[in-house]
């Protein structure tokens, strides 16, 4: 195994100085994202995201099964994450990898199945017998920074995509129709939390950048991610760090994440409509 490599010192000085200058290594803006790309398809469920230079793919599935005997008319909602040392240099540590792939996957499934982003009634088929269960496994390709946003993105993405099978109820029968038979149906989906995250650099954190790269993570002191949808309602919120955060700050991170929510959630669309039209 190869050791994780972090910045060198004169890089991270470097990074910061231009930070107190409000400007970025990369030439962005304190509160500009990388390159945004959104590819759907070619068969439904599947979402390819690339942020800069970070690529993630979810692929979302669904079988039938038996609901869980507390929630009998409810469907199930499953996520996966594989964060593979292919992605990265710094992944080759088996270790750091599953800490981010649980860290990630933990964050996805609070902002999108917390939220019930999912109408997870409408994947009921016979209560108590037969439910849909859907499961989306998330992919990392490249790790260039942010994993966070990039995987709530394609999982979204991949989501409003996704068609099921039909489905006729012939008294106690469930019949599952073949998608050559049937034309299958998109999942009941109530909003779309879209992830927002920023790193905070310095030593009380007075500096902030949005949506920070691979090097920015590594020198940053502290992030903030906060999950917001087009209905303008907090989601979710989590904190990595120990520097505390003033009101203020947060304040100012929501604002700039409303704006950013509606461009992300505009493309998602864009994304979905240019392959199930």
């Amino acid at each position: 195994m190869v050791a994780e490599i972090g910045p060198s010192n004169i890089e991270a000085a470097f990074l910061l100085e231009a930070l107190k200058k409000g400007t970025r290594v990369d030439g962005r803006g304190i509160y500009d994202y990388r390159t945004l790309k959104i590819a759907c398809g070619p068969t439904y469920g599947l979402a390819e995201v690339q942020l800069g230079q970070t690529r993630v793919l979810a692929r979302v599935s669904c079988e039938v099964t038996r609901p869980f005997p507390d929630r009998p008319t409810e469907g199930i909602v499953l996520f996966n994450t594989e964060l593979s040392n292919m992605a990265g240099p710094g992944l080759e540590s088996s270790s750091k990898s599953s800490t981010q792939e649980v860290a990630i996957s933990r964050m996805v499934e609070r902002v999108i199945k917390q939220s019930r982003a999912i109408d997870s009634e409408a994947l009921c088929i016979l209560a108590g017998e037969k439910v849909w269960t859907i499961r989306i496994d998330i992919h990392f390709l490249d790790h260039g920074g942010n994993l966070i946003d990039a995987a709530s993105i394609a999982a979204i993405a991949a989501l409003r995509h996704f068609r099921r099978p039909d489905v006729t109820i012939d008294g106690e029968d469930a019949i599952i129709h073949d998608v050559r038979e049937r034309n299958p149906v998109p999942l009941s989906i109530h909003h779309t939390p879209i992830c927002v995250t920023f790193g905070f650099f310095g030593v009380d954190g007075e500096l902030l950048v949005l949506d920070p790269s691979l090097l920015e993570e590594q020198v940053q002191v502290s992030s903030f991610t906060i999950t917001l949808n087009a209905h303008r309602e907090i989601c979710a919120l989590n904190k990595a760090g120990g520097i505390p955060l003033s009101a203020n700050q947060i304040q100012r991170c929501t604002q700039v994440a409303l704006a950013k929510v509606d461009e992300v959630n505009e493309k998602i669309m864009l994304a979905v409509k240019a392959t199930t039209a």
